[in-house]
């Protein structure tokens, strides 16, 4: 990393914050323990993810690399997506016809309307094939299956739609109970990629609330890829129809299922504001560099 500071870019969807950098502009890509440190809410600037990007080839869609807080990378994220989107209409990249992001998890189409503060993002097909997810076993739906946790058996299914998701129908969402199991569940064995874990009660056809354990990153405030998972699941189950209002603690996103489970996703984006990154942040390590969370 040349250089003494990195440029960033900081924005959130529903209270999901992500940083923003460019490569053109910050250099050789952080390492993961680097991303930790960024992400770090008091050693750091503080945020539930990266976005490395854009990457670009000739005649390719641009192209992002997204990085949760402990430094992993994400197949895709909806609120990173959003914010990307808004990001390059920001810096002039594109304007409000709908143009394709490549991300680890597959190609997307995002369109931002309302000089940036509505994005909308087809996420793609949910899958509930264990291969896809994937969940260990033989082939099969994850639909309605038994996880232990702590002696408590949880009725669960798991989806995909580029990231792996384990959604749970619950008459009652309580915040403390999923910081309590979500980390457990994240972590299960039969999930050999780790997953996604969102709690979600029916609230009636056309609308969902949700609580989330997002893997990498912890409790969090709104989640598209979640979102998108969850209403997909309520949708399977035929609890609810095909628009579906998902709340969540930071607000709602709109989830439009089209056939064979084509998501779509729309809701808003706030830039927070841009800066620059002291590379000293880089020099002592901490009292929590075992532990590094972003959340």
């Amino acid at each position: 990393m040349t250089g003494e500071t990195m440029k960033f870019y900081k924005y959130h969807g529903l209270g999901n914050d992500y940083i923003v950098m460019d490569p053109a502009e910050a250099g050789p890509k952080p390492a993961p323990e680097q991303i930790r440190r960024i992400c770090h809410r008091n050693y750091g600037i503080g945020s539930d993810g990266l976005l490395w990007g854009p990457i670009q080839a000739a005649g390719a869609p641009f192209r992002v690399r997204i990085f949760n807080p402990d430094g992993s990378e994400a197949e895709k994220s909806g609120n990173g997506l959003r914010i990307f989107a808004r990001y390059l209409m920001d810096r002039g990249l594109i304007g409000e016809d709908p143009f394709v992001i490549a991300t680890l998890g597959g190609d997307v189409t995002a369109q931002v309307s309302t000089g940036g503060r509505s994005v909308s993002v087809e996420m793609g097909q949910v899958s509930f094939d264990s291969r896809k997810i994937p969940v260990k076993g033989a082939p099969r739906e994850i639909i309605n299956e038994r996880i232990d946790i702590d002696g408590e058996a949880l009725v669960y299914c798991g989806a995909t739609i580029g990231n792996p998701h384990c959604v749970i129908i619950d008459k009652d969402l309580d915040a403390g109970r999923v910081k309590t199991l979500g980390p457990k569940i994240e972590i299960h064995p039969v999930f050999p990629n780790r997953t996604n874990v969102q709690f979600a009660k029916v609230l009636n056809s056309s609308s969902l609330a949700i609580e989330i354990w997002e893997r990498g990153a912890g409790y969090t405030l709104a989640s598209g890829s979640s979102a998108s998972a969850a209403a997909a699941v309520a949708h399977r189950l035929g609890l609810c129809g095909r628009n579906i209002s998902v709340h969540m603690p930071g607000g709602v996103l709109d989830i439009t299922i089209g056939d064979e489970f084509a998501v779509t996703m729309a809701g808003p984006v706030t830039r927070i504001g841009q800066g620059i990154l002291d590379l000293e942040v880089f020099e002592h390590k901490d009292h929590t560099e075992k532990g590094f969370s972003g959340a």
